[in-house]
């Protein structure tokens, strides 16, 4: 799993077809797995075909494939208050959970963002509510402005693809992961996204780590975990 990681972002270059995973876009090393080069090979060409295609989806079939996510997040998180709960700022397609982030408010929980402080250096999170003065951050996604860090108790991730296992596809940074890494204890992760987005496999390096839950939707039924 990646980020706002979650905030380092790749530029959108043309959608590329959609690898096959049955054949040799992702070759098998000696014993069997696939080499690493292989693998950044398909994960770059899967990021770009897939964040195309989540640019794509209309605006309004965006925000309420959005109300959708918040809805079933309420019966994954339950009680949010005094919990500190990590949103992201959206970003090119993603799920818009603004105003679910404002609901955690209304119900006494505190939300919180990620910030990138440093290229290979984990995220920290500070507290956020509708109103509070924020920056410019990396790709010029907002974070806020000031505040101490803080701790989440649930990470609310975004992703560009999921595998059944739930190893997430973020943007290529190693945010994500090297934060859930770093942290003394570690949060619920749920990764919201699209069904679209879901994939055979996203090949599991030794640093990447599953997520807890994944939410995905569609028009139609809701899918995922």
């Amino acid at each position: 799993m990646r980020k706002p990681s979650l905030l380092l972002r790749v530029l959108l270059a043309p959608s590329a077809p959609e690898p096959d995973m049955n054949d040799d876009a992702v070759s098998a090393g000696a014993a069997g797995a696939p080499s690493w080069p292989d693998v950044a090979r398909w994960r770059k060409a899967e990021r770009e075909r897939l964040i195309a295609a989540r640019l794509a989806i209309p605006a309004e079939a965006r925000n309420a494939l959005s109300v959708r996510i918040g809805e079933r997040l309420d019966g994954i998180v339950g009680d949010v208050r005094g919990r500190v709960i990590s949103l992201y700022w959206p970003f090119r397609g993603e799920p818009d959970l603004r105003p679910w982030m404002a609901g955690v408010v209304e119900r006494g929980g505190t939300p919180a963002l990620p910030v990138v402080v440093a290229k290979a250096q984990p995220l920290l999170f500070r507290a956020y509510r509708p109103g509070d003065t924020l920056e410019k951050g990396v790709w010029n996604i907002p974070v806020p402005a000031e505040g101490p860090p803080v701790v989440p108790d649930i990470v609310i991730a975004p992703l560009v693809c999921v595998d059944p296992l739930n190893y997430r596809l973020g943007y290529g940074g190693g945010f994500f992961d090297r934060t859930l890494a770093s942290l003394a204890q570690k949060p619920l992760v749920i990764g919201v996204g699209y069904a679209m987005q879901r994939v055979a496999t996203i090949h599991p390096q030794p640093h990447d780590i599953p997520m807890d839950q994944v939410v995905t939707v569609e028009d139609g039924p809701v899918s995922g975990a």
